[in-house]
């Protein structure tokens, strides 16, 4: 397994995570348990500011979906970067932590009138519009309000970014944003520049996620700001707002190779810079969306081996106490990650195993064909770069208790999502009274 952030092999040829044993915390905390490294989450906020914000003024907004609860809130704000919010559940998780409102970016697809509407009341910074239909309704609830909606329209600009199928966003087949090659784009700028109650600042796309194709940005970023040469020529508006979303690779394992902050806002930038001089407009404030690049290294879980399973000549499987409830993403769209045994981890491997979770499912595979160190029943499995999607897809599947998360740094390990108790999974169960036992 490649380490990464604070990562290191101490003493005791325990795997390392800001200065806390990863064995001690699995026997403090109890597995399955995510683990965050604050310096590497903060590290990489400042990358993206370093290579965005201070060379190109450009605003870096943190995607929440990746990664959301309290202590998440206040790590972004601190490190001065936006919210990107795509719920109501995201936004109110925001508005606790005290987030400032003017820095979120409410997103999504198909919010519901009460989302805009407590949107409208806490004073979001932007809405990020998706469709006709959620343009009208924010017309009329901003006029109910007495506000004016700031807002800036998803575009799908028909970039197909080299990534799973199920997290391509930028393709004309998508159910995001208003399509520019069949005229919706440019029907629904002239349509909000009609509005009283919405103002339009600017423009939003995003192609999808895990992309290590630089290119796909560059091109991205010609084609929304050949569209918005159009929109100059035909409305007289200037574009002052162009985010260009996130979706920046990471490594997950051999053979994935993610292109650099630094690159990345370079290829962005320039792409920006020329086209705006060939259309003869105005350089728009760029934005982009990070998320995965963001959190997804700054994670870690920690699994307790239990059952295994030789099939001589087939397999030999080895069980964690988690699995699909707490990283669904190997069963969804076939993700692969690294790990190591935590308690092990200065030993050369010794057999090939492949790692099953305990939900009822036989596609509840973590990873398949892993070299290890002899496994055995009670040792801690750590897998890395589980950051980002993990939490945030966890779910009671088996009615599996969500698992505990910790904020680890200079030796210290801060509780930031207790584990959900027994009591936890039933406290929304309502028995009715025909059914209660006499």
């Amino acid at each position: 397994m490649r380490l990464n952030g604070t990562m290191r092999v101490n003493k005791k040829g325990h795997l390392e995570i800001g200065g806390c044993d990863t064995v001690d915390l699995a026997g403090k905390f109890g597995t399955p348990l995510y683990v965050l490294d604050e310096d590497c989450f903060r590290d990489i906020c400042r990358d993206y500011n370093s290579s965005f914000t201070r060379k190109y003024n450009a605003e870096v907004i943190y995607a929440a979906k990746t990664l959301l609860n309290l202590a998440v809130c206040r790590m972004v704000d601190e490190e001065g970067l936006g919210l990107d919010v795509v719920s109501g559940g995201e936004l109110y998780t925001a508005l606790k932590a005290g987030f400032p409102e003017e820095r979120i970016y409410f997103h999504g697809n198909n919010k519901s009138p009460g989302e805009l509407d407590m949107a409208l009341k806490a004073g979001v910074g932007r809405f990020m519009v998706d469709n006709m239909y959620e343009l009208e309704l924010l017309e009329r609830l901003a006029g109910k309000c007495g506000q004016k909606a700031r807002v800036m329209l998803r575009l799908t600009p028909g970039v197909e970014a080299h990534t799973h199928e199920y997290i391509k966003t930028g393709q004309i087949d998508s159910k995001f944003g208003l399509v520019i090659e069949n005229g919706q784009a440019m029907q629904g700028v002239k349509r909000t520049l009609e509005m009283n109650n919405v103002e339009l600042k600017g423009l939003h796309c995003h192609i999808g996620s895990q992309i290590f194709e630089l290119s796909s940005y560059s091109y991205t970023a010609e084609v929304m700001m050949d569209f918005a040469g159009r929109v100059y020529r035909e409305t007289g508006y200037c574009v002052e707002e162009l985010d260009l979303g996130g979706g920046l690779g990471i490594y997950y394992a051999e053979g994935d190779r993610p292109g650099s902050v630094q690159d990345y806002a370079g290829i962005v930038m320039e792409a920006v810079l020329e086209k705006a001089a060939h259309c003869g407009i105005p350089v728009p404030k760029v934005l982009v969306e990070p998320g995965r690049s963001i959190s997804g290294p700054a994670g870690t879980t920690l699994y307790t081996l239990g059952a295994i399973k030789d099939i001589p000549g087939i397999r030999k499987f080895v069980a964690v106490d988690g699995g699909m409830c707490d990283n669904p993403r190997p069963a969804l769209y076939q993700a692969r990650y690294e790990a190591c045994l935590a308690n092990k981890v200065g030993e050369p491997p010794a057999e090939v195993v492949s790692v099953a979770g305990k939900c009822c499912e036989s596609g509840d595979m973590l990873i398949w064909n892993i070299e290890l160190p002899a496994a055995e029943p009670g040792d801690i499995l750590a897998v890395s770069c589980t950051g980002a999607y993990n939490y945030s897809m966890s779910m009671n599947y088996n009615r599996l208790p969500r698992p505990a998360m910790v904020l680890v740094n200079g030796g210290r390990a801060d509780l930031i999502t207790r584990r959900e108790s027994y009591e936890e999974l039933v406290k929304n169960d309502l028995m009715p009274e025909k059914l209660a036992k006499k």
